[in-house]
């Protein structure tokens, strides 16, 4: 008869009871994930300063806990987030992009499948979240142009990115913790396309699902920063020095635009207001007040060689390389309930704001002091700004671009970007070098050839993943150490006795599945895979399998928004509930986790 297991040592209990007090921090939305990440690794640290572990078998020193900022996992992770930063800084898939969009006009239904491959395909070597950025205003476009909805096309081209992410040991962190604290624990490496042939499989089904049946399940959402009425801004026409208009009535402005050009008022000096009368003679220096659709405000600032005016700081810049784009507040991001003047565009992006357009209408810059208006989430802003940096804004979540015309970059640095990136999994892939290798010396490439500079590498880090990384790895070594990682693995071997091999295998996808969508994956990862290899180790049973199982498992975040960043963008993009995500996604992760269950059991003949 199994007996439930024995408590363990003191020190073992403690980092257990942490453990579970880092789970529910990591749940908590107003709690920075930051903040909890560093609280776990400050705990660890003092914690065995004060109360130190020594064993006959194991020792803990508290200075141990610091390896993560050196892990190899970590090197790697950062490296490939800068790699993949300048295939967008540099627009390498600008060419992609280009292609998909004018596919998307011949055939929307062929046009959704490609768009889930080449997503998925993509996520196998770069992170997900520029892919998704580049997507979203594309897709949100393509919906418009063919009078389609975006519920069916968003929430299946964000999971798609997560299905493609699984299949190579670069393809997520989580993928790269997973194989690196494996390898850390004596098991023989796992090669970049190791478990490629399962992925496949069940990726394969994955994608049918996702492009024939998910469309269907998905209530018709409309998005909240996306009014499929052209969307109306009021802007002010500034009429320069030495333009031929001045001293012409408006009558000429009238003829110029086709009639098609409505003046509420004409603004002349600080607070004179005159009628549009046609008869009224233009001086220089004069402000038509207009309200109409971006694509028309365009036109008439260039037929009329005017200036475009943003409130309080005179004519808007007149560079070269200027462009108008329309913007949208993301749901989460810090400018969610502030002022527009705190938000500070100018300076965070280089972007003058014009006017903005609230949900229930257009606001203009004269009436009500538009600046110290509170953003929300769903607001449109119309920008002028240049050409790069409107296209940052689409590696970043915080504005979501959805003027289609705005172009990504294309430098001529982008073919040398794209073959850095090549060479670097193409090193690892062939056993040349390790990845953690191949990526830094990918990143010294672009610095180098001028890519990417050190203020865009530096840009492409996140505070979070470094913290989140650290902090796990250091929680799991230190379960490790004290026979936390077997004293779980014991209690889950108690509640699965009897239950065959490719079961208990199962049940633990089906674990950290389930601990995915609630925490953050890299720790669900980094906790779950040595305790994956302490079961193997009771069972006496190959230890890929299982490790496999945490792999899979830690990256089925689809049924949650909060499961994964990108499917937060895809929420706030395509205005979905939270029951949206549970109702497509929790079809999609029995369907997978039951495919990679069978795949296993199979191959490793359990």
């Amino acid at each position: 008869m199994v007996t439930f297991p024995a408590l363990p040592n003191d020190h073992a209990l403690a980092v257990l009871l942490l453990t579970g007090l880092a789970l529910f921090l990591f749940t908590r939305e107003k709690i920075p994930l930051e903040s909890s990440s560093l609280f776990v690794l400050v705990s660890l640290v003092i914690g065995f300063q004060v109360y130190p572990y020594h064993t006959e078998s194991s020792t803990v020193d508290p200075i141990e806990f610091f390896h993560g900022f050196g892990h190899e996992a970590l090197v790697a992770v950062c490296a490939l987030m800068i790699a993949g930063h300048a295939l967008v800084r540099t627009g390498a898939l600008e060419p992609v992009a280009r292609r998909l969009a004018r596919f998307w006009k011949k055939s929307p239904s062929f046009a959704l499948l490609a768009t889930l491959v080449l997503g998925a395909a993509l996520s196998a070597f770069m992170n997900n979240t520029p892919i998704v950025v580049l997507m979203l205003p594309m897709l949100i476009g393509a919906a418009i142009r063919n009078d389609s909805s975006t519920s069916g096309i968003l929430m299946p081209m964000g999971l798609a990115t997560l299905v493609g992410g699984m299949s190579t040991t670069i393809g997520t962190s989580t993928n790269l913790l997973v194989v690196a604290v494996a390898a850390d624990m004596g098991m023989e490496r796992f090669q970049m396309f190791d478990f490629l042939p399962p992925v496949l499989v069940a990726g394969g089904a994955a994608i049918l699902y996702l492009w024939l049946i998910a469309p269907r399940m998905i209530p018709e959402r409309t998005p909240p920063m996306i009014d499929i009425g052209s969307r109306i801004f009021e802007a002010q026409l500034t009429i320069p020095e030495g333009n031929p208009l001045v001293g012409q009535r408006l009558a000429e402005v009238f003829r110029k635009t086709a009639n098609e050009m409505q003046i509420q008022r004409v603004l002349r000096g600080d607070n004179l207001y005159i009628s549009p009368l046609p008869d009224v003679r233009i001086q220089a220096g004069d402000t038509l007040l207009v309200a109409d659709t971006v694509a028309k405000i365009r036109d008439f600032k260039a037929i009329l060689g005017a200036e475009l005016q943003a409130e309080g700081v005179g004519p808007a810049r007149a560079e070269p390389d200027l462009q108008l784009a329309e913007v949208a507040v993301m749901g989460g991001s810090r400018l969610h309930g502030i002022k527009l003047a705190d938000a500070r565009l100018e300076q965070q992006y280089g972007l003058q704001p014009l006017a903005l357009h609230h949900a229930g209408g257009v606001v203009g810059f004269r009436s009500s002091g538009l600046m110290q208006r509170k953003l929300r989430a769903s607001d449109v802003l119309l920008v002028q700004g240049r050409s790069r940096d409107i296209s940052a804004l689409k590696r970043g979540g915080e504005l979501l671009v959805l003027d289609a015309t705005t172009d990504l970059p294309h430098t001529s640095k982008a073919p040398l970007a794209l073959l850095t990136m090549i060479g670097v999994v193409a090193l690892a892939a062939l056993g040349f070098l390790p990845i953690h290798v191949s990526a830094l010396l990918g990143c010294f490439v672009l610095i180098v050839t001028g890519c990417l500079s050190w203020r865009d590498a530096t840009q492409a880090l996140s505070a979070q993943v470094i913290l989140i990384i650290v902090a796990s790895l250091a929680l799991g070594a230190a379960l490790m150490k004290t026979g936390g990682a077997d004293y779980l693995a014991q209690i889950f071997l108690f509640l699965t006795a009897g239950m065959s091999p490719s079961l208990v295998l199962s049940f633990l996808m089906l674990l950290m599945a389930v601990l995915t969508n609630v925490v953050s994956n890299n720790a669900a990862a980094v906790i779950g895979t040595p305790i994956s290899i302490s079961i193997a180790m009771e069972l006496g049973l190959p230890l890929e399998p299982f490790v496999l199982s945490v792999l899979f498992g830690a990256n089925l975040s689809f049924v949650t928004p909060m499961a994964y960043k990108t499917n937060l963008l895809v929420m706030n993009a395509g205005g979905y509930k939270f029951v949206d995500f549970v109702r497509v996604g929790t079809p999609l992760t029995l369907l997978i986790w039951v495919l990679l269950s069978v795949v296993l059991a199979y191959a490793y003949e359990l």
